[in-house]
């Protein structure tokens, strides 16, 4: 019996790379000029998922099959299954919180401490203590993100400098933590131990992170005046008539760190606090939960309407009803449901990516990039550019992390130029730059949960800027750039 033989498949040519690229600025720029900030509620979308076919008719045209195109779809799904999970968790917990007192407490008590200021410095600086303890961006900026985006309300300063100060913080912690994972990462592709790579993130990090705080500093000076808000008597007043305002209430954010310390997954953590806090409402917020019940459906069952407070709140988010319109927009917010939008969002950019790279699309993009890159500021450029333009195109920094580190590590083998240096250059264009992508799963993730258009915070998260930057100028200058013994193109093949 004969076996059928399998098509030969043709390597991508530049123009074959370029397709994809120049269909996805065109619906990009399409959608923004036509809809705005508010591309992101469907149209960029939709064209993520048009561009996902360009990319697949470009596979086909050079000879690979369509069930070849369908794997890198179900590869590019079994990827952000994770990060789909903790994006419904943090929409539960959300809610929960709300419901539960949580961020209402964490708004009572930080109205109290915090002033106009000089409180963009301190957001950051919380969530820089936070995502280096528990290792998480996106926890931090899900939960503490959350509660400081309430506070910068109330107290009439600006959300979106406020959420750049969070993102700024967030990433400094998390790409400085030993438990972070993009961190643990980014070290084992390299091939360089976690603790050097931090160490060597240092000399960028830490110098990034004082341009920021400076930056933070002169704007909460210097910057938009807070706008005038609801007196913070009558607001404070209003959160303490309406919910019981004890530390007790801060309970699910001290149950989530603990979890987080202790390396639970990411999503099992932020369930279980949610859940908690769903619970501990029914205990501690009676009539908060009771007002919510009624709001629903009406029921008076005490045991029934529990269970429908928590299982709505996490799925549909919790609505407020203080009669004040600053706290009830403030405390109305959360639910699955309510992410599922950006959960569409990162499907298609990731999907778009996935075959990108599977297809040899980026790397027919990528490579050239090496032979041109004869000095070592030039490498490093190059290796930035390639980080920072993977977020854009490829939409997950997981993509934007690993394959810089696969495409270079040779060469900076091959130029005695120590495999930190090369870890420290994509964490610093790749991790911390997806934020700033609204279509990245980061940017998108940042932008859902603190209700800021990731547009409009990101000319003010300065670490994300300055980090890449101060990379790349270690490269020109030679600072702190560690060298090795030069790898020979024979031990390379071994």
């Amino acid at each position: 019996m004969a076996i059928a033989e399998q098509p030969a498949t043709r390597a991508a040519s530049l123009t074959d790379a370029l397709v994809p690229l120049i269909s996805l600025a065109v619906v990009i720029g399409s959608a923004l000029t036509l809809f705005g900030l508010d591309a992101l509620d469907g149209p960029i979308q939709t064209g993520l998922v048009v561009c996902c076919a360009v990319a697949s008719l470009i596979a086909m045209k050079n000879g690979h099959r369509w069930t070849a195109v369908e794997e890198a779809g179900r590869e590019a799904m079994s990827s952000i299954t994770s990060a789909i999970f903790i994006l419904l968790a943090v929409g539960a917990l959300i809610g929960t919180w709300n419901m539960s007192g949580t961020i209402p407490t964490l708004v009572y008590y930080g109205i109290q401490v915090l002033s106009p200021g000089f409180f963009y410095v301190a957001a950051a600086v919380i969530c820089g203590l936070v995502a280096m303890s528990i290792g998480s961006s996106w926890t931090t900026a899900g939960t503490v993100g959350v509660g400081l985006i309430g506070i910068a309300t109330m107290l009439g300063v600006s959300p979106a400098i406020t959420a750049g100060a969070i993102v700024s913080g967030a990433y400094l912690g998390d790409k400085t933590s030993p438990l972070s994972e993009t961190t643990i990462l980014s070290a084992q592709m390299a091939q360089v131990d976690v603790s050097t790579h931090i160490r060597a993130q240092a000399w960028t990090s830490v110098p990034a992170f004082l341009l920021a705080a400076l930056g933070f500093a002169v704007l909460g000076i210097a910057g938009p005046a807070p706008q005038d808000v609801v007196s913070e008597t009558v607001e404070l007043a209003k959160l303490g008539e309406v919910y019981w305002i004890t530390p007790l209430n801060l309970l699910p954010l001290v149950l989530l760190v603990v979890l987080s310390v202790r390396k639970a997954p990411a999503y099992l953590a932020l369930l279980a606090s949610a859940l908690f806090a769903g619970l501990q409402a029914v205990v501690l917020q009676r009539d908060v939960v009771n007002v919510f019940v009624r709001a629903i459906d009406g029921s008076v069952n005490p045991i029934v309407g529990s269970v429908q407070a928590i299982w709505k709140a996490m799925a549909n988010g919790f609505t407020a009803n203080t009669g004040i319109g600053e706290i009830d927009q403030l405390l109305s917010r959360g639910g699955m449901d309510s992410l599922l939008m950006t959960i569409w969002l990162i499907i298609g950019a990731v999907t778009f990516g996935a075959l990108l790279e599977r297809f040899g699309l980026i790397d027919r993009l990528v490579r050239p990039m090496i032979g041109r890159a004869l000095t070592t500021g030039r490498l490093f450029l190059s290796v930035c550019a390639s980080a920072v333009g993977l977020n854009v195109v490829a939409g997950d920094q997981y993509i934007a992390l690993v394959l810089p580190i696969r495409v270079f590590r040779l060469e900076f083998a091959r130029r005695g130029l120590a495999p930190q240096n090369l870890s420290r250059l994509v964490a610093d264009c790749g991790t911390v730059t997806s934020p700033l992508v609204p279509w990245n799963s980061c940017g998108a993730f940042m932008g859902a949960v603190l209700g800021v258009a990731t547009l409009s915070y990101l000319p003010f998260a300065f670490f994300n800027i300055a980090s890449p930057v101060l990379s790349v100028l270690l490269g020109v200058t030679g600072f702190k750039i560690i060298h090795s013994q030069p790898t020979s193109e024979l031990e390379e093949s071994k």
